[in-house]
């Protein structure tokens, strides 16, 4: 007999009423706002009114090797273990990402676990959700409106347009709108410009959304977003363009955390989605900290690898929103670590100990910027597959444990919490004291310090070269006033460098910062590596293509 595919096992699951689930957690029923029976939104004043004196679960923080096409898992590690750590009588959330269209249609497939470890409903989760994503790209879109009126009606601002810097988004991978020429037409249809499209997931906006504590701190952040200059080289802002208010007014009910549950019931906050190679990688502050007020141990995911995700997670989002984790979940597989050796996809389920030995240096890098540079303990959490061996197995203990990291075998994805409990003790263990939490650089430190710290420390560069753009706009930044802000690194996920191709532990390698622009908003700025764009495109056969509903309405195809 087959296995089920990921959908056919959300499909059969007996979800609980989701108002059950917010009781379970105390979650008093004024602040809860449904979405059909197993979707709710928790208003975000429950926070101040109720919350906010309580004392702060522990922080547990999954992260990953550099992902590969072999697969990693850690959104499913992330809910395993949840639930792994409520059947040993530990309260325990979850807080993760909402998915993007781009990667469901695209070639990531879906984002809400797999097999016994999922969040559900998960066809909702994968596709419209709440409307969130739908009403970051219409505030976004709402500003590039105003923007573009302001030119059209006078330029009150004296705006230059060949130096507008804000763009559209839609919430796809659809490489055509990465560059476009738009106001065409009569004098009446717009100004005639260059202009183009992000990801929504990549937008500013999405940023903001994610970082802001509340309402009013998310008006002021999207105030300050700079949208162009002036002809005199002036930032021009969203404010300028008085845009603030209607932003928040569209953002009023997304910014409300959303509730849904794991396969086993544990409460589960989706929330915000900004991807880690080109954004900040963190699912909302707003979740993360109503979660940490509402379970004694609270679990939340960064996105790809720990090179990317969680050095974002640790010197923007914990800067910025006061959090500090207790453990890290490093999550690897055998196949991937292999296939980091050099392996072809095609033959990763055969035992091969020599390309395993020369594939683990990816994970031990790793291991070593969790315990050295982020001063964070941290238990390798090896994703279980039939084809591993236990020559292989044991290979790895080895090396983790001479870097004093202990390896758990997560089987959440075949057995559900059953299968993480050995993870969950040892993630308990490791929380008994403190966070040691350090960050990689001292934000007051010069842009050009600060990326050469995470070049270094982090990705084991032997220096950065600067394009003449980069030069010039870092020089702008710090003339204006934002050289103290956070840098976020926008670098390929599969490689340690900006080059894909260089797989395991490279060396002898230097970064180059091509551009890098001011999220003033967000309250970082974005220094942009290699050949990394905003707006990624479909593959050749893009899994849109295997999507499909029948006449009952029943989702396939949808991972």
């Amino acid at each position: 007999m087959g296995f089920k595919s990921d959908i056919e096992i959300a499909q059969e699951a007996q979800m609980k009423v989701i108002n059950e689930i917010a009781d379970s957690i105390g979650i008093p029923d004024k602040y809860v706002e449904n979405y059909g029976k197993y979707k709710a939104k928790i208003d975000y004043r429950y926070y101040k009114d109720e919350l906010e004196t309580r004392p702060d679960a522990k922080v547990i923080l999954v992260t990953a090797i550099n992902p590969t096409p072999a697969g990693e898992g850690k959104t499913t590690t992330t809910i395993g273990l949840a639930d792994a750590m409520n059947r040993l009588g530990k309260k325990t959330m979850v807080a993760l990402r909402e998915p993007s269209l781009g990667p469901v249609f695209g070639v990531k497939g879906g984002a809400a676990g797999g097999g016994y470890a999922q969040v559900v409903p998960m066809e909702d989760i994968n596709l419209h959700f709440t409307g969130d994503l739908h009403a970051i790209g219409a505030a976004n879109n709402l500003i590039a409106a105003m923007l573009d009126n302001h030119i059209h009606q006078g330029n009150a601002l004296d705006i230059d347009t060949n130096k507008v810097t804000w763009r559209r988004c839609v919430d796809m991978n659809d490489r055509q709108l990465r560059s476009i020429v738009d106001g065409l037409g009569a004098k009446a249809d717009g100004v005639t410009r260059q202009d183009g499209f992000d990801i929504t997931v990549a937008s500013e906006i999405m940023a903001v959304f994610c970082l802001a504590n509340d309402i009013l701190d998310l008006k002021e952040r999207v105030s300050k977003i700079i949208v162009a200059y002036s002809r005199e080289g002036k930032p021009v802002t969203a404010g300028d363009l008085h845009a603030e208010g209607a932003v928040a007014a569209l953002l009023k009910d997304a910014l409300k955390p959303n509730l849904v549950q794991t396969l086993e019931g544990t409460p589960a906050f989706i929330h915000g989605g900004p991807f880690a190679n080109i954004a900040h990688g963190c699912n909302s502050v707003i979740a993360t900290k109503m979660g940490m007020k509402l379970s004694d141990y609270m679990i939340t995911e960064a996105g790809f690898g720990a090179d990317l995700g969680a050095e974002k997670f640790i010197d923007i989002k914990c800067r910025m929103a006061g959090i500090r984790p207790n453990a890290v979940v490093l999550v690897a597989t055998i196949k991937a670590l292999k296939y980091n050796g050099g392996v072809p996809k095609t033959e990763l389920q055969t035992e091969n100990l020599e390309a395993l030995e020369k594939g683990i240096p990816n994970l031990l890098k790793h291991i070593e910027n969790i315990t050295k540079v982020y001063h964070l303990p941290v238990v390798v959490a090896i994703n279980a597959f039939p084809t591993d061996t236990e020559a292989e197995l044991a290979l790895v203990r080895e090396k983790c444990e001479e870097l004093g990291a202990n390896v758990a075998l997560s089987e959440v994805w075949a057995r559900g919490g059953e299968g993480g409990e050995e993870l969950a003790k040892e993630v308990i263990r490791l929380c008994e004291g403190e966070s040691t939490m350090e960050y990689v650089y001292d934000v007051n430190a010069s842009v050009k310090e600060k990326i050469e710290a995470i070049a270094a420390k982090v990705y084991g560069a032997d220096g950065v070269d600067y394009t003449p753009k980069a030069n010039r706009e870092i020089k702008n930044l710090e003339a204006i006033g934002l050289g103290n802000l956070p840098i976020c690194m926008a670098k390929n996920q599969y490689s340690l460098t900006d080059d894909a191709k260089k797989l395991g532990r490279p060396e002898n390698f230097r970064i180059t910062i091509r551009d890098i622009t001011a999220s003033a908003g967000a309250g970082f700025l974005v220094a942009l590596t290699g050949d990394i764009m905003k707006m990624p495109g479909l593959p050749k056969v893009p899994s849109a293509e295997k999507i499909d509903v029948d006449a009952d309405g029943v989702i396939s195809g949808l991972f």
